[in-house]
């Protein structure tokens, strides 16, 4: 800031929230003092609208040239009062937030005295910041009108169709050899009870026939590199060995195959399939795919190719398992596949990689998956749909018998910090007590358990939808904790509590299902890697602001949806899914993208092109020039984090409007007296 600087301080009250523990009116009177500044007041809510009028007319009539605004933190509202500054002809990067919400007030919330000194502190020191301030100009990047959606399950499908239908085209990729994810193995879905099937088999429909989404099914993304706007990504076609454009999807080749017991990955196992299968009826595409870890034929040539074994004769000359080739009349089975890496070019990303569910094998005290007679709730739901293994008839795994008892397990490793999560999974009560319901209407003469610590119904007509289920016949619900789960004989007996008897339970169960933690998708941690997006402490993926920002990610051009954040219902899921597509819309719908120029700036004078920088770049935006042998700042890549800053021996990297002089006088400021 060249000129005699004029700033304005403005004092949030914030409600209570500020004004309820900060002396507000004695923070604006001290910030007069400060030299530089040529106006201050306070106001009851400064984000609202008279609020942001005042900050306005005052910039025009004290002719202000930086503003500093007392309020909360600036993730919240930095923009907001940035978008007032412009509106009154002021440079939006010469205002900056001190907060004293959340470093102040609320960590002080007792200590009134000690929080008005820290406020009068923090505002010392965001306007010797200010002082510093330099005018900036956002970037404009061009910007790839084509999207991809990472995940084929409801929350991509919606998401995929949503901007197809805005006229833009959309890579969807998805890891499976058919698109549908978990919605599609479901029986029901509460709380209307409505067949999943039904509500997504035509959205599948819809995906594979609209021109404007290209379908890359048995696929999963290799690489990104680029920016907003314009993203490359290679994607792995695994080899299918079967020809997508012109098989029938007869099934022919799969009836022929001998390979007939590997377990069914759709059926969670309560069934087998065969080394070529169609995940299931209504698969999009339906087409088969050859397991290659299991198929006679391509295990042998893999061993034979590892020198493990020798080849029994020439090449052509001895069949070997070829039975769903020659059972193919269009002869689209193709041993030699291989996998290939595909590159294309998009403008945003969406991320829809939803769930998985805990492992049984972690859950020892309940079995830990080694007794067949208790299982997931997933399996439970395969049992009881339609299109299931017995046809929605709740059979035993052990014997196929119709289990007369059955008991339900709440928070199977949700909400327990001695499996690794704390968090409750959200939509298990709901589920356990459709399956409930599900199954006394499969088995009238059934008796259900329901063991539950505490009932979370929080969607519309979800508390009506369990209370109706609670009014069932010979359908218990026990609130406590299941401590044991064995096998005695062919029984599968459960041992809890009751917490509001206070008595210890013992049932003799023929059948019991668990509602394990919903925990990240398979693959997240490395996905999150490549895309260079932060994940919570549990894996899942972090929005950039719990509130405002609940669909973007800190990496420009990359927005989360549905389950890839954390559990959510259907109902959720499809409208983030819809949110999450409407934020890239909104991206495609401007002739070009800005991006905020308060970022790395490299001083090429003293950089001696060591490279700690690049190793510490979290989003791949700093090079080695290899002639001038200085870092190089992607400027489209870089985000503004300052780890590089924070890092450089030299001194030579530093952020624009946060550099080493502003630094060091803000904490001269802030330890003066001490």
């Amino acid at each position: 800031m060249a000129e005699k600087p004029r700033i304005g301080v403005f004092v949030c009250h914030c409600g209570l929230n500020i004004a309820g523990v900060i002396d507000v009116k004695k923070v604006a009177e001290e910030a007069k003092k400060i030299p530089g500044v040529v106006f201050s007041t306070t106001y009851v809510y400064m984000c609202s609208e008279p609020g942001q009028q005042l900050v306005i007319d005052s910039i025009k009539k004290y002719k202000l040239n930086g503003v500093v605004v007392a309020n909360c933190s600036p993730t919240l509202h930095e923009r907001t009062f940035r978008n007032a500054a412009a509106r009154a002809g002021l440079n939006p990067y010469r205002v900056e937030i001190a907060n004293i919400r959340e470093q102040v007030a609320w960590p002080h919330e007792h200590e009134p005295e000690i929080a008005t000194k820290k406020a009068i502190r923090i505002v010392k020191a965001t306007v010797e910041r200010v002082k510093n301030n330099m005018a900036y100009v956002p970037y404009e990047i061009s910007v790839n009108k084509k999207a991809l959606v990472i995940g084929g399950g409801i929350a991509g499908i919606q998401a995929s169709l949503d901007i197809a239908e805005a006229g833009y085209e959309v890579y969807l990729v998805e890891k499976s050899p058919s698109i549908g994810g978990k919605m599609i193995l479901l029986s029901e879905t509460f709380p209307t009870l409505d067949c999943p099937q039904c509500i997504e088999t035509p959205k599948m429909t819809d995906v594979s026939q609209n021109p404007r989404i290209h379908l890359m099914t048995y696929s999963e993304v290799e690489s990104v590199s680029g920016y907003m706007g314009n993203f490359k990504v290679k994607v792995r076609r695994k080899a299918r060995y079967v020809d997508v454009d012109n098989c029938l999807g007869c099934g022919a080749c799969v009836e022929a195959c001998p390979v007939k017991n590997i377990p069914s990955e759709v059926d969670r196992g309560l069934t087998n399939r065969r080394a070529i299968y169609i995940s299931f009826d209504q698969a999009v595409p339906l087409v088969p795919v050859i397991d290659a870890d299991h198929c006679i034929k391509l295990t042998y040539e893999k061993k034979v190719a590892e020198g493990k074994i020798k080849r029994r004769s020439k090449p052509g000359t001895v069949k070997i398992c070829e039975k769903c080739q020659d059972a193919c009349e269009p002869k689209v089975i193709n041993f030699k596949d291989t996998d290939k890496i595909e590159e294309i070019e998009v403008g945003a990303i969406i991320v829809a990689t939803g769930f998985d569910l805990m492992p049984m094998e972690k859950l020892p005290e309940y079995g830990g998956g080694k007794i067949p007679d208790v299982i997931d709730a997933l399996a439970f739901e395969r049992l009881l749909a339609p299109s299931g293994p017995t046809h929605g008839v709740p059979k035993r795994p052990s014997d196929g018998k119709i289990p007369k008892t059955v008991v339900f397990v709440s928070c199977a490793g949700s909400r327990d910090p001695a499996h690794g999560v704390a968090y409750c999974s959200r939509i298990c009560c709901m589920y356990l007590a459709k399956q409930a319901m599900l199954y006394k209407h499969a088995v009238p003469d059934g008796m259900a358990y329901n063991f539950y610590i505490d009932i979370r119904s929080n969607g519309k007509g979800y508390e009506e939808f369990v209370q109706r289920v609670r009014e069932q016949r010979d359908l218990i619900y026990l609130r406590g904790k299941v401590s044991k789960i064995f096998q005695r004989g062919d029984k599968v007996v459960v041992w809890g509590a009751d917490t509001l008897t206070g008595q210890k339970i013992e049932i003799e169960a023929d059948l019991v299902v668990l509602s394990n933690a919903m925990v990240p998708s398979e693959g997240a941690k490395e996905l999150a890697q490549k895309l260079r997006i932060p994940q919570d402490e549990y894996g899942w993926f972090n929005g950039a602001h719990l509130k405002l920002r609940p669909l973007e990610t800190v990496t420009a051009g990359i927005f989360i949806a549905g389950a890839a954040q954390f559990p959510k219902d259907i109902t959720d899921t499809v409208s983030q899914a819809s949110g999450a597509a409407a934020k890239v819309i909104s991206m495609f719908a401007k002739p070009k993208l800005t991006k905020e120029p308060l970022i790395a700036n490299v001083d090429t004078e003293i950089c001696a092109g060591c490279g700690i920088c690049k190793e510490q770049c979290a989003y791949g935006a700093i090079t080695i020039d290899p002639k001038k042998k200085v870092s190089v700042v992607n400027e489209a890549l870089c985000e503004g984090c300052g780890a590089c800053a924070a890092v450089c021996p030299s001194g030579a990297m530093q952020l624009r409007n946060l550099n080493s002089k502003q630094v060091i006088r803000m904490v001269e400021v802030l330890t003066e007296d001490y």
